[in-house]
């Protein structure tokens, strides 16, 4: 199984992180990260406001969103044409509990085909339809809601082509159309305990808002979220 590490070169902690993945992961490279702001400037990218799909949502993307769907995007493409049945994709500031993760990989690599999307989150949020496979207090999942965040995962060929196909176009971060298996067509599993974690302060996607614009935008994410709830993958 080869790894791809999506990263936007320069010195740093996150630098230094990836030195760090590439001597732990499997046959490790780099992905240069692709710079949203750069790529809306160029032309070429569709990005809609949130209305593509239902239900729609209810922030307009930013550019680092942007930047971060269109890297997966390279990511699926590469895995996509190549000859690998699954690989792993990995953001820069993936930590690793080493004993843990080994269980999680070994799960993976025993379970995963070239139609699987199995997620290695960095916390236990998901409620499970079904449990598929466990070894030694490992669990691999279907869960009803699948989670946010996209700092590692497990992406088969058949999977990759399936996103590609269903992302041609953008209107919201990449994690929450992952959640929406009802248009990609793509089941997603998890894996828990996965010996993930984040470098501390990790996100470069900020958004800044006064009091009374986080108010209002924190009730758009809770009705935004219950209609996603209402959508759940069923075994």
């Amino acid at each position: 199984m080869q790894s791809l590490i999506i990263h936007m070169a320069g010195p740093g902690a996150r630098a230094d992180n990836v030195a760090r993945l590439c001597e732990v992961l499997p046959s490790a490279r780099i992905v240069p990260a692709v710079n949203g702001r750069e790529a809306l400037a160029q032309g070429g990218v569709a990005v809609h406001s949130g209305d593509r799909h239902a239900p729609r949502y209810p922030f307009p993307l930013s550019p680092g969103e942007v930047g971060c769907f269109l890297s997966h995007r390279k990511c699926w493409q590469e895995i996509a044409d190549g000859s690998e049945p699954f690989s792993l994709i990995a953001e820069d500031d993936l930590v690793i509990d080493r004993p843990v993760w080994d269980r999680a990989l070994a799960l993976i690599e025993a379970e995963a085909t070239e139609d699987s999307f199995i997620r290695l989150p960095a916390k236990n949020r998901e409620t499970p339809a079904a449990v598929l496979a466990e070894d030694t207090g490992t669990a691999l999942f279907l869960p009803r809601e699948v989670g946010l965040q996209t700092v590692c995962q497990v992406v088969g060929r058949a999977a990759a082509r399936r996103l590609l196909a269903a992302t041609d176009e953008m209107d919201r971060p990449v994690d929450t159309t992952l959640q929406m298996h009802w248009i990609t067509r793509q089941p997603v599993h998890s894996v828990w305990p996965s010996g993930v974690g984040e470098m501390p302060g990790a996100s470069t996607i900020q958004k800044r808002t006064g009091a009374g614009g986080k108010l209002a935008r924190e009730l758009r994410r809770a009705i935004y979220r219950a209609r996603i709830r209402a959508r759940p993958q069923q075994a």
